[in-house]
């Protein structure tokens, strides 16, 4: 057996409450399934198994805050042979009526409907004969005792010979993976009223958790109706436990972290330039906006200078396997959260962009992953669109850095002893000195501001 445990899902985390189970005892699951929700304080995260097995039993209820550690259930890891019983037990004979001898009185009691387990016989050795069935099945028009269902073509009266309505018509199947079926019935959603984004129309887990993520969110913000003022009074719990983890991580990070500032100014003519001429002939829902440009600058550079991209623990820089990039997005109701983009150096602009988009709407519904919520190995935040021109961030810790991009303005600028205008951003580094020093950080920026003067290569 194996627990199951309250995951931490961030530095500020202590403790976490079980929203919801998405599995139950006797489930069979595999290592990275989805089996929780777990309310943050910041948000509801799907968290995933880190085992294979069969759930054994579920320990924490919906509705229970726990502390992190805690055991949320128990998943039974043996294979099916080894949880199979040694040797199957032979199943239990059918009884059979020993004692009805001729074929004659079987087909008599099955055209009268009646068991012949029931009657006692009258013949040799308590053997039934017909005239056992006979007098067993009574009068013409009664429902003897014994009878298990009305007799073929024979009338019969009273409430037992009511024929049944017949059953309505099995609604059509629709089309959807096992998962996405069994995650429907645990949410308790009609797979009809789901839009698949599968092979020709099926519908897929994610389809599942779209549609019930956008129920919860319909929920989360209808109106009261017979305790005005509870959803006001739960949105300001909500908004204050944020607060609090907030305050707890930016504590730890000035407390611990011995931050720098490096901030450089780059020309945006060309990747901007580049970026329209890109977008020229797609069509709007495929067009990539500059806050991808920049994202996809900032990762690459943190490939090229890994020092940058990873985690101070235990005294020692520790580099993350990839550049999972963790993304500041506001919250409507106030606060901020910072999942991550995985592999944001990896991807090209149309799956960044994509993978963007995905994000923010599913951190607004409400529905993140458990690996988005600790693997970013490295934070930007960019202002630009609430008109702040410079970010001077606080390392989100155990990371090492954090870059802030402010708007692209345009300004009056100097190219090869030339004054123009000129659309500039300002980029923004916060590292930890601990594992860098600024000959580092300078190098990162200078890496952005070199990928974005050839976009080409982004």
């Amino acid at each position: 057996m194996a627990d199951f445990r309250m995951p931490s899902l961030g530095a500020d985390m202590e403790t976490g409450t079980v929203s919801e189970w998405l599995v139950k005892p006797g489930d069979s699951i595999r290592k990275g399934d989805p089996i929780a929700v777990i309310d943050t304080d910041k948000a509801l995260i799907e968290v995933e198994s880190f085992h294979t097995g069969v759930v054994g039993r579920l320990v924490v209820n919906t509705g229970e805050r726990v502390p992190v550690g805690t055991t949320l259930a128990v998943v039974d890891e043996r294979t099916p042979a080894e949880r199979a019983p040694a040797e199957p037990s032979p199943p239990p004979p059918e009884p059979s009526p020993a004692h009805v001898l001729s074929p004659l009185v079987r087909r008599l009691a099955a055209e009268r409907g009646m068991d012949l387990t029931s009657l006692r016989g009258t013949g040799p050795g308590d053997t039934v004969t017909r005239a056992d069935v006979e007098r067993a099945a009574g009068p013409e028009g009664t429902v003897p005792p014994g009878r298990t269902e009305p007799a073929a073509g024979r009338a019969t009266t009273g409430p037992a010979t009511v024929p049944a309505p017949p059953a309505p018509p099995e609604p059509a199947r629709s089309k959807a993976s096992p998962l996405a079926r069994r995650l429907a019935r645990e949410l308790d959603l009609d797979l009809a009223t789901v839009p698949g984004t599968g092979r020709t129309g099926a519908v897929r887990a994610d389809d599942v958790r779209r549609a019930a993520a956008v129920r919860s969110d319909a929920a989360r913000h209808a109106p009261p109706v017979n305790a005005p003022g509870q959803a006001v009074r739960q949105d300001e719990r909500r908004e204050q436990a944020m607060r609090q983890a907030i305050a707890r991580a930016m504590t730890r990070s000035k407390r611990e972290i011995p931050h720098y500032y490096l901030t450089s100014t780059i020309d945006m003519s060309t990747a901007l330039a580049w970026l329209r001429e890109r977008n020229r002939e797609l069509p709007v829902s495929e067009r990539v906006l500059p806050a991808a440009l920049l994202l996809k600058a900032a990762a690459t550079a943190a490939a090229e200078v890994p020092r940058l991209n990873g985690f101070w623990i235990d005294d020692g820089f520790v580099p993350g396997e990839a550049v999972h990039l963790g993304m500041a997005i506001s919250l409507k109701g106030g606060g901020l959260i910072a999942p991550a983009l995985h592999d944001a150096a990896g991807r090209d602009l149309a799956d960044l962009m994509a993978g963007m988009k995905d994000l923010v709407s599913r951190v607004r519904s409400g529905r993140l992953r458990a690996a988005e919520m600790t693997e970013a190995t490295m934070t930007v935040t960019n202002l630009g669109d609430q008109g702040v021109e410079s970010v001077h961030g606080v390392i989100y810790p155990p990371q090492v850095a954090l870059v802030g991009f402010g708007r692209i303005l345009e300004r009056p600028w100097a190219v090869h002893g030339l004054l123009g205008v000129r659309p500039l951003v300002t980029v923004t580094l916060a590292a930890d000195h601990r594992a860098t020093d600024g000959y580092t950080g300078g190098r990162f920026l200078a890496a952005v501001g070199r990928l974005l003067d050839h976009p080409a290569e982004l």
